[in-house]
């Protein structure tokens, strides 16, 4: 039971330190194809919508190609710094960032677009920098549907399985995340330790699904 317990501490590690990263790629990201016009953007936007649609195990074997050792940035990582992506906590949270980037960025894109460009217009005309029209005008009014995003970004990333299983394996205590670990305890026959991650997962999921959906601009505005 106590190896439950590491998997659900390891879970919400790697969870967290996704959602912070899709946090401030999906929002950069969202934000730049939301007010900017450029050749590629609609190509893009498909790049980064891939991975909700595209099999995790697929997602984890590019993943590995990417940081294996035989690749470009995993010899270079591993030359250079010493660094080994590959079957650790590290290559759990890439793989889970990369997984549920997607309900981030297109909540955020569609968060600025629904901004009236108007008022940001003005803020320039009281010369209010950039960064502070951003700050001060667009990123406020757009905050509900980002947070609505990054909720559901959050819970996707906590039952992350076939990429992560690619990338960082099943090691207990190392990067046996919680999906991992049901896998293992059903396929071990540990019925009690299974119920106790399944419940464990479907509450924390159920909770954050209902503060997601209290954050929804439609359900906001029709209140």
């Amino acid at each position: 039971m106590d190896q439950a317990w590491i998997a659900l501490a390891l879970t919400l590690k790697v969870a967290g330190c996704a959602t912070l990263l899709n946090l401030v790629l999906g929002v950069g990201f969202g934000f730049l194809l939301a007010r900017r016009r450029f050749p590629g953007r609609d190509l893009l936007d498909a790049v980064f919508t891939l991975p909700m649609v595209m099999p995790p195990t697929v997602l984890g074997y590019y993943l590995l190609v990417l940081m294996g050792r035989r690749s470009g940035l995993g010899a270079w990582l591993h030359d250079s710094f010493g660094i080994n992506l590959i079957f650790s906590w590290q290559a759990a949270v890439i793989a889970a960032a990369v997984v549920a980037f997607p309900l981030v960025f297109k909540p955020a894109r569609a968060a600025f677009e629904a901004v009236d460009s108007q008022l940001e217009q003005a803020g320039r005309v009281l010369g209010i920098s950039e960064a502070g029209i951003f700050f001060r005008i667009t990123l406020p009014l757009a905050w509900r549907g980002i947070l609505a995003g990054v909720l559901l970004a959050f819970a996707r990333a906590l039952g992350e399985f076939g990429a992560t299983l690619m990338v960082a394996g099943s090691i207990p205590g190392k990067t046996q995340t919680l999906s991992i670990a049901v896998y293992e305890a059903v396929q071990a026959g540990q019925d009690d330790v299974a119920n106790t991650l399944v419940l464990a997962t479907s509450a924390v999921c159920i909770a954050v699904l209902l503060a997601a959906s209290r954050l929804a601009p439609g359900r906001i505005a029709n209140r």
